[in-house]
């Protein structure tokens, strides 16, 4: 598999985000859920071409849902994650595809067509920013880095506790971030601009690109228990350089 022919594939998406008329078509899923056409119009053009390239892979995209996926090998994609950012013209949204293979996750591409910049690991074989290698900050303690945070803003039930999460590690950190977008949070812990990111409950598509990425820059990634992610359900996901993951974990 030519991973630089499915990084050509995936930047062909930029004109689909590009289309402000298509991002104000708008539908409600849920409390602060929402899909655009052009999440839409990427998810049908990623399926169809990677069904055409390689038609023994299953697919998993976000505007299906989870579901039962027959096999052991399939993509998960987020054609927008970031999607009330992308409403809102505020340009922090990416598209993030990965390939799952009996049980993990063996390629990742995150892209921000915004800045042309494409992320990509593949396992065994380190983590990338638009060809060049990358790697976790050297950061020794939560005093020496900055820490991106999630809301879920899905689940408003879990607020209370995560924000308390969020003073906690904000007490110990030099300062946070919130991006709106989790697949792009992983990528700035995998590039080293951050020192880790956390949110309490994400689903596959959000995390499966960015997770790889971290690990392969050298990075941890496990739930708030410190359990491995599962790829098949929604969770928690904490991510860090591996040095502050434990000092990090404490306060989740």
């Amino acid at each position: 598999m030519d991973i630089q022919e499915i990084i050509a594939l995936v930047k062909e998406t930029k004109a689909f985000v590009e289309n402000r008329e298509r991002a104000g078509h708008i539908k409600t899923k849920g409390l602060a859920d929402y899909v655009t056409q052009v999440d839409t119009d990427i998810q049908n053009f990623l399926a169809r071409e990677l069904g055409n390239r390689f038609p023994a892979i299953q697919f998993l995209g976000e505007e299906e849902g989870l579901h039962e996926v027959s096999g052991d090998t399939y993509w998960i994609l987020d054609p927008i994650d970031g999607t009330t950012n992308l409403i809102h013209d505020y340009q922090h949204s990416v598209i993030s595809l990965a390939l799952y293979e009996k049980g993990e996750i063996t390629l990742g591409i995150v892209y921000d067509p915004f800045r042309e910049d494409v992320y990509h690991a593949k396992k065994g074989s380190g983590s990338f920013l638009n060809g060049t290698p990358i790697h976790v900050s050297e950061a020794g303690d939560l005093s020496e880095t900055i820490i991106a945070v999630g809301t879920s803003p899905y689940d408003r039930e879990l607020a209370e506790e995560n924000f308390k999460r969020i003073r906690r590690v904000f007490d110990r950190a030099q300062d946070i971030r919130r991006t709106g977008t989790a697949a792009m949070d992983l990528v700035y812990v995998a590039c080293g601009r951050t020192g880790g990111f956390f949110e309490p409950k994400l689903s596959p598509w959000d995390f499966a690109a960015g997770q790889l990425l971290v690990k392969e820059a050298g990075g941890k990634v496990t739930d708030f228990a410190g359990k491995e992610l599962n790829f098949l359900q929604r969770g928690s996901v904490m991510a860090s350089n591996g040095k502050i993951h434990e000092e990090l974990r404490g306060l989740l």
